[in-house]
């Protein structure tokens, strides 16, 4: 494996999750393969959870590991070509990303999408430059449009939890005081369509993701309807992709609470965190025994690990 941005590059699920498994069984037994090998983390935005989960599956997988803050510790750096470089950006990507290169094995990159231009973000602008600059595999912490590592831990997490061979997984947008991301969402479907689940999506109109992610799932802006039944649910915000970055509602009527997740089927609550409580979910749903989000976030060590050996094996 020679870079990791999406579902496609981890393969056949089944063997992706038993592989996941194994390393969560014995979390030691591969150090031989990243002795003397080195990852640097580079964060262009903040991180709690994906820099501390990828820094202990790195050191799980005995390797020295790295962290660069862009925005602290290095250098602004200027991505655009042929521009005079006259203003507070003086390093260029073209040069500090092969020299990143030159100090690793493995680069892990953390780039948010900037609703600057839908264009630039959803070509993964910053993420492509790395994987055409840096010489080594390159694997994404989030990127502008996939967040695929805290997708790999989620599919690990239903598999762990689900209570029947094919459980209804619900997606449901809920409101936020922010403009964010897609990429949570975006992965998340990615990953439920190659899953065998049977997947709903929904939202209010006007927050439909880009077809390429949502295409083929069932989508329903009927929130208590698209609860009914579900085994799982997911609660994530996100910004409009049509009207680009921007937020259209606030509507609290999508908050999930208890009397919401009265019409699942006795249904796990999930969050990728970190989460504003009673705007995305009430204190009640996320403090009940049925919430998993800890065990969830608990599974990024397990993906990053899995996808580290892979590297590291095609080293």
């Amino acid at each position: 494996m020679k870079r990791y941005l999406k579902v496609d590059d981890i393969g056949d699920l089944k063997q992706a999750l038993k592989e996941a498994f194994e390393i969560k069984k014995n979390p030691y037994a591969f150090q031989e393969l990243g002795k003397n090998k080195t990852i640097i983390l580079v964060f262009f935005n903040s991180s709690l959870r994906t820099r501390l989960s990828t820094q202990k599956a790195a050191m799980n997988m005995g390797m020295n590991v790295m962290v660069l803050d862009i925005n602290k510790d290095g250098w602004k750096l200027e991505s655009e070509m042929g521009v005079v470089m006259d203003g507070d950006k003086p390093e260029h990507i073209k040069e500090a990303v092969p020299v990143i290169g030159q100090y690793c094995d493995i680069i892990g990159v953390r780039s948010f999408a900037t609703f600057e231009s839908k264009e630039d973000d959803y070509n993964e602008k910053v993420i492509n430059q790395f994987i055409q600059y840096s010489g080594v595999p390159v694997i994404s912490l989030e990127s502008a449009t996939r967040h695929p590592l805290q997708a790999f831990a989620d599919l690990i997490t239903i598999e762990e939890h689900k209570q029947k061979e094919r459980p209804k997984v619900v997606l449901t947008w809920a409101p936020h005081p922010r403009a964010l991301p897609q990429a949570v969402a975006n992965s998340f479907a990615e990953w439920m369509k190659k899953a065998d689940v049977e997947f709903v999506i929904t939202h209010p109109r006007g927050y439909e993701l880009a077809d390429e992610f949502s295409q083929g799932a069932n989508i329903e802006y009927d929130q208590r309807k698209a609860f009914k039944d579900a085994d799982f649910i997911y609660a994530k915000n996100w910004s409009s992709f049509k009207d680009y970055g921007q937020v259209i509602s606030q509507d609290r009527d999508w908050t999930v609470d208890e009397e919401k997740m009265a019409l699942t089927n006795n249904a796990k609550f999930m969050h990728c965190l970190p989460v504003r409580r009673n705007m995305i979910v009430t204190d009640g749903v996320i403090e009940s025994k049925n919430s998993i989000v800890v065990p969830q976030a608990a599974n990024r060590v397990v993906s990053a690990q899995t996808v580290i050996k892979r590297m590291l094996e095609s080293l």
